[in-house]
């Protein structure tokens, strides 16, 4: 008897896409010059070389497929892929991602040829040199912006999707990186109003809260009054009317990233109940680690030392190194090809936590099902970012309303048959148990 074989479709480029592809090639060419000496004697024209070339590459290869084939969304040939299927290119990306990381947050002298590339961007919009924050900022909102436009053109027939990227394209372009260079400008508290207490942990904390307190003009009055109202009155309300979506799906910077540059990688999130009991243990260890922390510093604060206050210091350190930046850094999004998109958001965001806790207990938002047209094709589950097995709902008719849904609406829009619609109704019969 004869082995059977399957030959996989060749996958062929057009000739403009290969171009883009050729584009991003000699830009990630010129970003790697950009980081030696040699870079000094033009900056700018590094930078146009680097962030211009990758930019125009990536549109080319991207913008021809809204003339290719006709609209839905396209996951053709994705687990035989290198790149998202764990193979070398998935690794070598993890790799790369995961070394920027650690080189930015501890080693950022070696990128100070590339910083200085960015410093006529810097002046222009904060008055002073560029840092290794700047650079940061700068890529990580192109790759938001660029990466979203992908998400546009992949989801063109779904008008949720367009406006729910449009949404965090302005947020992260707009708020998290305009407004705090512009702010810098005018001499102002630099400030993002799209991160809250507990994920901007410091938000909270007494010797940041006199600090703003401190800045002249009343800004950084109206900044901690923002805070504080957004995370103690905006979240519940805004959870309540329209579940946690309303933040990680639409406004927030991590979950910008996570919808954009890490879509290829979204069916990669393990969808295991072992996984899920991890998810849970980790994300709620961290919520508690920030509100302890947070106590403790202002106990230290009110008894001017006399209690906790080694505790604190070090609970604050503990918690910025570990947390802060090794979690939801560089295992964050370094690990996007081999954990999924939403590993920081699934398994250690406090501010999540706390939405999620809101939307599984007083919250309008569920995904409704209807079982009796489902084929359990796999599709829902597949491609769910948080790993949740939405099919074993949508088989029993039940409503889903996991604490962890982030209501991107991705698994209502790969179903073929309208199963999964993402409703806000009464809190009434919420919960079903289906067939």
């Amino acid at each position: 008897m004869q082995p059977i074989s399957i030959e996989l479709p060749h996958r062929d480029f057009s000739a403009i896409k290969k171009a883009g592809l050729a584009l991003c090639a000699v830009g990630f060419l010129f970003m790697i010059m950009a980081l030696m000496e040699v870079s000094r004697s033009n900056p700018v024209l590094f930078f146009m070389l680097s962030a211009g070339s990758m930019v125009t590459g990536a549109l080319v290869f991207i913008l021809p497929q809204l003339k290719e084939s006709p609209a839905g969304i396209k996951h053709n040939r994705l687990f035989f892929l290198s790149a998202t299927s764990r193979g070398f290119w998935g690794w070598a990306a993890a790799v790369f991602f995961t070394g920027f990381y650690v080189i930015l947050y501890w080693f950022p002298q070696y990128l100070e040829n590339l910083i200085r590339t960015t410093d006529w961007l810097s002046w222009i919009m904060r008055g002073k040199p560029a840092d290794q924050w700047f650079l940061y900022g700068f890529y990580y909102t192109l790759a938001v912006v660029v990466m979203g436009i992908r998400m546009i053109v992949k989801n063109r027939h779904n008008r949720y999707q367009i406006i729910r990227t449009c949404s965090v394209m302005f947020f992260q372009l707009g708020f998290a990186f305009l407004i705090p260079g512009l702010l810098q400008l005018f001499n102002q508290p630099e400030f993002y109003f799209t991160y809250f207490w507990p994920l901007k942990y410091s938000y909270l904390f007494p010797n940041d809260i006199q600090w703003l307190m401190s800045q002249p003009g009343g800004l950084g009055v109206f900044m901690i009054y923002w805070g504080a109202m957004m995370s103690f009155v905006a979240t519940p309300a805004l959870t309540y009317f329209f579940g946690k979506r309303w933040y990680c799906s639409w406004v927030c910077g991590c979950g910008g990233l996570a919808e954009t540059l890490g879509d290829p990688y979204r069916h990669l999130s393990d969808k295991s109940l072992w996984s899920w009991k991890i998810e849970r243990y980790l994300i709620y260890s961290v919520l508690v680690f920030v509100v302890m922390t947070t106590l403790l510093l202002w106990i230290n604060s009110a008894t001017q030392g006399a209690m906790f206050g080694t505790w604190s210091q070090n609970f604050s350190s503990v918690y910025g190194f570990y947390i802060g930046a090794l979690f939801s850094g560089v295992i964050g999004v370094g690990f996007y090809p081999l954990m999924g998109s939403r590993v920081w958001c699934r398994f250690g965001c406090p501010m999540a936590a706390i939405l999620g806790l809101l939307q599984k207990y007083w919250s309008r938002f569920r995904i409704t099902t209807n079982g009796g047209q489902c084929i359990s094709c796999g599709n829902c589950s597949t491609y769910c970012e948080m790993g949740i097995d939405v099919r074993a709902y949508a088989m029993k008719g039940q409503n889903i309303i996991r604490a962890s849904c982030v209501g991107c609406g991705i698994c209502s829009a790969v179903c073929p048959r309208g199963v999964l619609n993402l409703e806000n109704g009464p809190m009434e019969g919420r919960y079903n148990l289906g067939r």
